[in-house]
């Protein structure tokens, strides 16, 4: 197996699943347990991968490692925080960048291909990832440089003698060309072999299994929201528990619309499920009134979830909550890692309240979006559901910047209708298009008369798991009608704007 040393890289699960997907098991362990794990693991550990991290090699408290690792003539690879680390530890240098790289580079080796083991089988010339502030200025002895971009003049570096290899880009990112090339290179190093590991039938029925021994004959109650993850989630469970199962839908008052409909239609006609629909506006807007930080309107939304859960679990005397939680909501919420920054709490993780008297089970927890989808298929979960654009699960409040209202709520929702209707054409090539309320009012004219009124913003974006994510190209032409429709269909609104921002540095949602 293979051990993956966390340094609180946003992307370090996301590593993990790229080795295992490769066909090697692969296992995540703190840096201070990292040499026990290693000598006292069951399964040989043949490789020995440090992720990145959002610290500075340099800060005091920065995160560590013993120099013995070293020793152990195990392969090791560092990327991104893991490189700089590695050299600083071997007694390199490094520095803060001349300026922070977030996104494409073009990755140099023409010099040095040849003799690369990291690079075996890659052009020169593919386009990276890089996400960072600082960078190696100096190698330490035994090391090569094999490769560069127009700003890291030590991208990639290897000593092949000991077999410690270091690179500046993120490899795991589906924007970094033959990333996955690069990690079947290093697997290939470390003296094992590639197996691409498939989602099939039996998968599935192993996670079924797993849910069902973990609840014996115990009833479970379901958070379902209709999207993707809650949706395969609940279908899972049912699967596994049959009538112990209770499915709720929560009226949060801050859904789309048409979400209610079309929950109904899905999974009371097509798969028989017992669902509960609980209309709880008051409770989530009276919660909200006031407040505009996105912290503690995620933490409100989920400590509302909860109690409104708890209190219908006595109802049905239910012991479990299932929950469509994926490892992209953990990884945001700091939930995976000792030395992660919080990006923003998800509602169903960073969002929960201690103490809650629900046992939760989150069959989807280590998985990303891309790889729900798949289970939803093999699950005959309608299309409709399996290709839904992901939705937040604090709803609309998290697209209303600031104080959320039934007013600011209204307006969004029409305008997101419009969004929606205007891009079905491209159903299937974003990852997700929405609409922003963004509470900043500027400026216009309607009939020869000045106008005060609010800004609606636009996000379409192209992504495959989440993790990394690029603004769509829309042409102009479909950019305009939809800014028209919004502004003559809704007097409120007198302007559109659209986001042109990658993620990162951007999340996918605006909070």
């Amino acid at each position: 197996m293979i051990v993956l040393v966390d340094f609180g890289g946003q992307t370090a699960h996301l590593i993990t699943r790229r080795i295992r997907e490769l066909g090697v098991d692969c296992k995540i362990v703190t840096p201070e347990d990292a040499l026990y794990v290693i000598a006292n693991n069951d399964n040989p550990v043949r490789g020995i991968i440090f992720s990145g991290g959002p610290a500075s090699v340099y800060e005091k408290d920065a995160p560590t490692i013993d120099k013995k690792i070293f020793d152990l003539q195990i392969p090791i690879l560092g990327i991104c925080y893991g490189q700089q680390l590695l050299c600083q530890l071997l007694d390199g240098e490094v520095k803060a960048g001349f300026k922070k790289e977030f996104g494409p580079a073009i990755l140099s080796s023409k010099f040095k291909v040849q003799s690369s083991k990291l690079l075996k089988g890659i052009p020169d010339g593919i386009t990276v990832w890089m996400s960072h502030g600082d960078e190696v200025v100096k190698i330490p002895a035994g090391f090569e440089t094999v490769a560069k971009t127009k700003t890291i003049p030590h991208a990639v570096i290897e000593n092949h003698k000991k077999k410690i290899y270091g690179i500046q880009f993120h490899p795991e990112v589906i924007h970094t060309e033959l990333g996955e090339k690069v990690l079947e290179n290093f697997i290939k190093e470390c003296g094992l072999q590639v197996k691409k590991q498939q989602i099939d039938k039996t998968f599935v029925e192993n996670i079924i299994s797993d849910i069902k021994d973990s609840t014996v004959d115990d009833k479970a109650i379901c958070a379902l929201s209709g999207g993707v993850d809650s949706s395969v989630a609940a279908l899972l469970a049912h699967q596994a528990i049959g009538n112990n199962l209770t499915c709720l839908y929560i009226d949060s008052g801050l859904m789309r619309d048409g979400e209610t409909d079309t929950l109904k239609k899905v999974f009371a006609s097509h798969f028989h499920m017992n669902i509960q629909i609980i209309d709880a506006k008051k409770e989530f807007l009276n919660g909200l009134k006031g407040v505009s930080d996105p912290e503690q309107k995620r933490k409100i939304i989920g400590r509302t979830f909860i109690q409104i859960f708890e209190k219908e679990a006595k109802k049905v005397s239910a012991k479990f909550l299932v929950q469509g939680t994926i490892y992209p909501d953990v990884i945001e919420s700091a939930g995976g890692s000792k030395h992660a920054q919080v990006i923003k709490s998800h509602h169903n993780v960073g969002g929960l309240p201690d103490g809650m008297n629900l046992v939760l089970i989150e069959p989807l927890r280590n998985f990303y979006k891309d790889e729900v989808r798949k289970i939803g298929k093999i699950l005959k979960l309608p299309d409709e559901i399996t290709n839904r654009q992901p939705f937040p699960g604090p709803g609309l409040a998290v697209r209303i910047i600031g104080e959320v209202t039934e007013e600011k709520l209204e307006i969004l929702r029409q305008a997101d209708k419009i969004v929606q209707k205007e891009l079905e054409n491209l159903e299937g090539k974003l990852w997700q298009a929405f609409a922003v309320f963004t509470s900043i009012k500027t400026t216009g004219v309607r009939g020869d008369q000045r106008a005060y009124g609010e800004t609606i913003a636009i996000r379409a974006i192209e992504a495959q798991d989440a993790m990394s994510a690029n603004f769509a190209k829309l042409p102009y032409e479909l950019l305009e009608k939809i800014s028209t429709r919004i502004v003559n269909e809704i007097p409120q609104v007198n302007r559109v704007v659209y986001d042109i921002t990658n993620k990162p540095p951007a999340t996918m949602e605006w909070e």
